[in-house]
């Protein structure tokens, strides 16, 4: 998986404006995006969480190698399937493109640095990732402790939650075994309640 560095703080005031283009699956986003690119000489980063991934290409409406010949895109095919990526991972991979630090030669930096660039897809947390600049604990997910808790039950999960986080808990539903389990999971791995990890951190440059 590509792992270009970025800070999770505000950008830089002279990169790029970044113009979002979400919507389902299917309803035109690419090729709105690619038309829209070409026009202003930019680049497309894509938000969708299943072309990130190599071999994903039926169903998923992902870009055709032609049309990713036409307009330079990121964050398409960097993960194979086995792998897992995170929103943390995208965010931070998705910051370092936008503040320029892991860009191709052929994308003409002068004409970025007067251009907007294209943030495309459907995938909600991710395109909040980058717009809101949410701060997100950067736990990798952590299987063998999920399974011991998840054994435990979601009632006796909840409760922990609660005794641990009542701030997270007040926002998590009694049912909700994934959230409660990534709460409970930020806590064992860092020690700090993940209501105190969480918020947004607003990008300053236009959207």
């Amino acid at each position: 998986m590509k792992q270009p560095s970025a800070q999770n703080s505000k950008l830089n005031t002279e990169h790029s404006a970044v113009i979002v283009i979400c919507g389902a699956t299917a309803t035109g986003k690419s090729s709105l995006g690619i038309a829209l690119a070409q026009r202003v000489s930019s680049i497309i980063l894509n938000a969708d969480s299943r072309q990130v991934y190599r071999e994903f290409d039926i169903g998923t409406a992902k870009p055709t190698l032609t049309q990713q010949q036409q307009v330079p895109h990121y964050l398409i095919d960097i993960c194979d399937p086995t792998e897992t990526l995170t929103v943390a991972d995208y965010q931070q991979q998705a910051q370092a493109i936008i503040a320029s630090e892991h860009r191709e030669d052929r994308v003409d930096q002068a004409d970025l640095n007067n251009n907007p660039l294209f943030l495309v897809g459907g995938t909600g947390l991710y395109i909040k990732s980058v717009v809101r600049g949410l701060k997100i604990p950067r736990v990798a997910p952590q299987e063998d402790l999920r399974s011991q808790l998840a054994a435990l039950g979601q009632a006796q999960l909840y409760n922990f939650l609660q005794q641990i986080d009542p701030v997270a808990a007040q926002k998590i539903h009694p049912n909700d075994q994934v959230r409660t389990l990534r709460a409970l999971e930020v806590f064992y791995v860092t020690g700090i309640p993940i209501s105190q990890q969480q918020g947004e951190n607003p990008p300053n440059y236009p959207i």
